[in-house]
């Protein structure tokens, strides 16, 4: 039985993001996967593997291919593609939101899946990331603290949160 995702498990990404990240995983199960297979075989065809190089790094890859296939088709079966999220301020996944740091100038960013990075031209910051997290579910007005990577608590105000449209 298939668990449909939750809220704050669902990954929100454009359809060209969507696009290309199921064309890695089409490339990553067909010829990335053969080509590694036939490597690791010509590899084991060349003798005593405690010391073969060219097997270990192949199953290294391998092992590196099979965990990247894992993580995009997990992403993708959580995906939720180009639906934007209602205009009614509340800081979701698929909005574009705009934050003003204490004491600071406002920077605006999408809050979606890091794997949109390419696709739009802004900063994407991920829901689960410290700051998605804390300001997931505020308005407009409302502020949020943090722990930033150095340790230091970090207060934000979001100032405006409207649904990302490209």
């Amino acid at each position: 039985m298939t668990q449909q995702p939750t809220a704050e498990s669902v990954i929100w990404l454009t359809q060209e993001a969507h696009d290309r990240l199921a064309d890695e995983l089409t490339q990553l199960k067909g010829p990335t996967r053969a080509e590694i297979t036939r490597r690791i075989a010509e590899s084991r065809e060349e003798g005593d593997l405690r010391e073969n190089g060219g097997y270990h790094a192949a199953r290294e890859e391998q092992g590196k291919i099979e965990a990247r296939i894992v993580q995009l088709e997990d992403m993708l079966s959580r995906a939720r593609v180009g639906e934007t999220p209602p205009d009614d301020g509340i800081v979701e996944a698929g909005m574009k939101v705009t934050v003003r740091f204490a004491g600071s100038d406002e920077e605006t960013f999408l809050l979606g899946a890091r794997e949109m990075g390419d696709s739009v031209d802004m900063q994407v910051f991920s829901p689960q990331s410290p700051l998605g997290s804390a300001i997931l579910g505020k308005r407009a007005g409302e502020q949020a603290t943090y722990r930033a990577p150095n340790g230091r608590d970090v207060t934000v105000e979001i100032t405006s949160a409207k649904p990302f449209t490209g």
